[in-house]
């Protein structure tokens, strides 16, 4: 077998057959805290951007906010326990800042640590890996009162909380992920506008886009000072681009969101340096004046891992009408199209082959390159049957046919070490409130009853005997 860039490593853990997966393969399930712990106000919690955002009027569907959510901070010990039950190795969940330093500097409040060390132990004693995001979009609203991530200082103030946070719980957790998702917190946050914390300044974005990534460069030593066997990655959502035909636009369309969906976030990471095709398309939208000397090489602190988060592709042509301020800034005229695929129930386009692309050119990109497909998971409206069970079986396929692309690219060379579905509950899904359920488990948001999905039965099979189904 051959790949593009030459034959396929081989591997020892290379699995025997088309369904087995790799010996030790990690089955697991995410969740993020602001989606899913609520008692916003509890044990000297500090509000956050998405506190503030989710309360403002107008910005929610129905105004809904995560300050109960799923109640995940009082009921963890009876969600770690049905984790156990369905069988899954690995919990990736993510730490509030605002619960760690209220005003996001200064000492620890020891309340919100001594929380995580619950949930850390219970895991530990039901034989589950826990596998901790330090920021998952929750910032402290005193540091956005100071500019947030357009402020330089806030990467400064993240790298010491991730090395109080790693103090804490360095001896017992071994996966550590900086940042999920800078391109959401920075184009979804300081471009669209439509998460928090709600601006709408592309050129902005950029450089909010170049601090996150600075403070998670900065957070890597900062991490293994405190923890010195850490395993230390970062979690990005990836879209494989492909242009609409072999025109000009097209072709540089298709470069332009890769550059911004992808490659703007990958490259310094891996590399220690923007490439010069990202560096100029960075000049040109918002100058370079925020990237300081020895920046690139702090962003390219070695990792050990890369967060793979993957739930759709796009195809794109060039052309298309200028609407204002997008969360791509400088591509506000490329034109996505609708290639009349199946899609979820927030709109997204089913391809799970692009997950297998995308596996096998990062593989391709950066060889050698340990991946996580950190999230990995679909939104479907499903509700019980009067015997109290939920046969969500659009969702069951949606992840059956997305593993069996990630064993496929295992299977082209691409070092892919475990799968955390989203998500373990349902939960607040953002500007969407809880309209869009992603949960493989019911979440009555009344009662808080927990109710297994039929998808979470099934991958619960999976994750036991390491193999899909026949």
């Amino acid at each position: 077998m051959t790949a593009e860039n030459g034959p396929v490593p081989t591997a020892l853990s290379q699995p025997q057959d088309a369904s087995a997966f790799p010996p030790g393969f990690l089955w697991g399930v995410a969740t993020s805290a602001y989606q899913i712990e609520g008692a916003a106000d509890r044990d000297g919690r500090g509000t956050s951007i998405w506190d503030t955002f989710s309360r403002t009027p107008g910005k929610v569907v129905n105004g809904h906010t995560g300050d109960v959510a799923a109640d995940h901070y009082a009921r963890y010990e009876q969600d770690v326990a049905l984790m156990s039950e369905l069988g899954v190795g690995g919990y990736r969940f993510s730490v509030a800042w605002p619960r760690i330093q209220p005003d996001g500097r200064g000492p620890a409040d020891r309340r919100g640590l001594d929380f995580y060390r619950r949930l850390v132990d219970s895991l530990m004693e039901n034989g589950i890996e826990p596998a901790l995001t330090l920021y998952h979009w929750d910032l402290p609203q005193a540091l956005e009162d100071g500019g947030g991530w357009l402020n330089r200082e806030t990467s400064y103030r993240f790298a010491e909380y991730a090395h109080l946070v790693a103090e804490a719980l360095g001896d017992r957790v071994r996966i550590w992920g900086t940042l999920n998702e800078p391109w959401c917190a920075a184009f979804l946050g300081y471009s669209k506008g439509i998460h928090a914390p709600g601006l709408t300044d592309p050129a902005g974005s950029l450089r909010a886009a170049h601090h996150l990534l600075l403070g998670h460069g900065l957070s890597v030593p900062a991490i293994r000072a405190a923890a010195p066997a850490a395993e230390v990655g970062i979690t990005l959502n990836f879209y494989p681009v492909e242009p609409d035909s072999d025109s000009a636009a097209d072709q540089d369309a298709a470069h332009r969101i890769d550059l911004l969906q992808n490659r703007l976030f990958l490259d310094p990471v891996t590399d220690g340096a923007y490439p010069a095709d990202i560096r100029a398309h960075v000049e040109r939208v918002s100058g370079t004046a925020h990237i300081h000397p020895e920046d690139e090489k702090a962003i390219g602190a070695p990792v050990d891992f890369l967060g793979v988060n993957y739930y759709s592709s796009y195809r794109v042509a060039g052309g298309g009408a200028a609407t204002g301020p997008t969360e791509w800034p400088g591509a506000e005229d490329v034109r996505f199209i609708d290639r009349g695929l199946p899609r979820t129930g927030i709109g997204w386009e089913i391809d799970a082959d692009g997950l297998r692309r995308q596996l096998v050119r990062i593989e391709r990109d950066h060889p050698g390159l340990k991946m996580y497909i950190t999230e990995n998971g679909a939104a479907f409206d499903d509700a019980p049957t009067p015997e109290g069970e939920i046969h969500d079986t659009d969702r069951l396929a949606y992840i059956e046919g997305h593993l069996r692309a990630t064993r496929q690219a295992i299977e082209e060379g691409a070092d892919v070490a475990g799968y955390f579905l989203w998500s373990l509950l349902d939960n607040f899904e953002w500007a969407e409130g809880y309209g869009m359920r992603f949960g493989i488990v019911r979440v009555d948001f009344d009662t808080q009853v927990r109710t297994p999905k039929q998808s979470a039965l099934w991958y619960g099979g999976v994750a036991l005997n390491n193999r899909l189904p026949e």
